[in-house]
């Protein structure tokens, strides 16, 4: 269920798919930074250090299919997140000779940056 951010970012028409989306990573730093949770706070830092603005990509899954996505971190060399439109949250992608592969892990930006 979409939180209120969430709602409002969906329901804005005038906003670009690259605006919802660094909307969606924007509230979550912002909740991150208020937390008394200090890993949460520095996992928090460290995306934000390496977000790039949204751009669309191909990323490939499982049974050789490939979908439109968007980067929004910058890769290390081995892993990336991105958001998948279609499904409305945010994936940790391994990075291949073939592009970014998705190896499951899904939900939250932080949660997806945070889980390497």
């Amino acid at each position: 269920m979409p939180n209120g951010v969430e709602m409002c970012l969906m329901l804005e028409p005038e906003l670009t798919i690259a605006e919802r989306i660094s909307g969606l990573i924007l509230s979550e730093l912002q909740e991150a930074q208020r937390s008394d949770d200090l890993v949460l706070r520095r996992t928090a830092e460290a995306f934000q250090r390496s977000l790039r603005p949204p751009k669309e990509i191909a990323v490939n899954f499982s049974g050789g299919i490939v979908q439109t996505c968007w980067a929004v971190s910058r890769g290390d060399g081995t892993y990336c997140v991105v958001y998948m439109p279609r499904a409305g949250y945010f994936s940790l992608c391994v990075e291949s000779d073939f592009g970014p592969l998705d190896i499951g892990v899904h939900g939250p930006a932080l949660g997806c940056f945070g889980s390497v």
